[in-house]
């Protein structure tokens, strides 16, 4: 369903399945403490701040939070309620992982709200569960459900970076292209971006598991510390790839700084010869009289020989005196 900006609204029926409801139904819906309602809204429709404003019924702050554009992965906790903003890989098509899709979820015992701005593909992960009756039955359920698809997720964008990191490593070892300045900079920049949201997400997820609410059981705090940890380890896994691919820029660097070292090392010898023969060539090049030699005919081979045997005889003192 995609009507009205709403695009699901599905009641649990708490066995692991749920059923859809309109957004006309939506309006008049009265909350049953036997079932659990997720409403799930592209916040940029009038309709969801139409609803989520005037018939949900749940703290100003978290309206506000539901329906703002820019959001960072944070857990506020309102009594019993969860507000919970969260970030995942964009895995859409043609897209980059490090573009990540944000989704803000407002959790009750019986109520889930959440929006969202972009398709995230463990949303749809969710709604395919339910369909086959394989859903979450509760909030507790469907919180760790949510946070757990969009942890799994990252690890396989995480280790294409790695796995790049590798490769360029390996490349810079066996070439000084300066083509590989610009991967590094992909690698660089893809690592920045996912660790900028997953370590306050880190953060999110331990504020859930230590928090005291009462439909959240110890089971699904378990799963929460589970995700925490992988959290944890993926943000010490892109530290390790910026580390690495620092390393990496600095050998490039002084590899290509070696380079032009030598080239400009040879260039010098090459002056540091043809100096004196230029200024011999040049001084008896003048257009004036008096100039020896300018009457022999033999005295262009003669000037020529003495200028081959100084050259010879300048390339033997630097060998000597190891400068080259």
């Amino acid at each position: 369903m995609s009507q009205k900006g709403l695009v699901h609204a599905l009641v649990f029926d708490k066995k692991g399945s749920a059923k859809e409801i309109s957004y006309e139904y939506l309006k008049n819906y009265e909350y049953d403490d036997g079932l659990l309602l997720w409403v799930h809204f592209d916040y940029s429709s009038s309709e969801a701040n139409e609803w989520i404003a005037e018939y949900s019924g749940i703290d100003p702050i978290a309206v506000e939070a539901l329906l703002t554009d820019e959001t960072r992965p944070r857990t506020t906790i309102l009594d019993e309620n969860i507000l919970i903003a969260l970030r995942g890989v964009n895995l859409n098509p043609n897209s980059n992982p490090e573009d990540m899709i944000s989704i803000r979820l407002y959790i009750s015992e019986n109520l889930i709200i959440s929006t969202k701005k972009r398709d995230l593909l463990s949303v749809k992960d969710i709604v395919n569960s339910l369909n086959h009756n394989k859903g979450p039955i509760n909030s507790s359920e469907f919180l760790v459900a949510i946070a757990d698809r969009l942890t799994c997720r990252m690890e396989g964008t995480i280790d294409n970076i790695q796995d790049n990191a590798s490769e360029i490593e390996e490349l810079v070892i066996e070439s000084n292209s300066l083509e590989l300045r610009t991967k590094i900079s992909t690698i660089r920049r893809e690592a920045i971006a996912l660790r900028r949201y997953l370590s306050p997400q880190r953060e999110a997820i331990y504020t859930l598991y230590h928090a005291k609410i009462s439909w959240i059981n110890d089971y699904d705090k378990i799963q929460l510390r589970e995700i925490n940890d992988q959290l944890i380890r993926y943000v010490e896994e892109l530290d390790s790839i910026n580390d690495k691919v620092a390393l990496v820029q600095d050998e490039l660097t002084n590899k290509v700084t070696e380079q032009m070292n030598k080239r400009m090392y040879l260039l010098s010898i090459i002056s540091a010869i043809f100096l004196p023969l230029g200024f011999l060539t040049g001084l008896l090049g003048i257009n004036v009289g008096g100039v020896p030699g300018s009457e022999n005919t033999n005295s262009f081979m003669i000037f020529t020989v003495f200028l081959l045997v100084m050259g010879v005889l300048q390339y033997y003192l630097l060998k000597k005196f190891k400068w080259i």
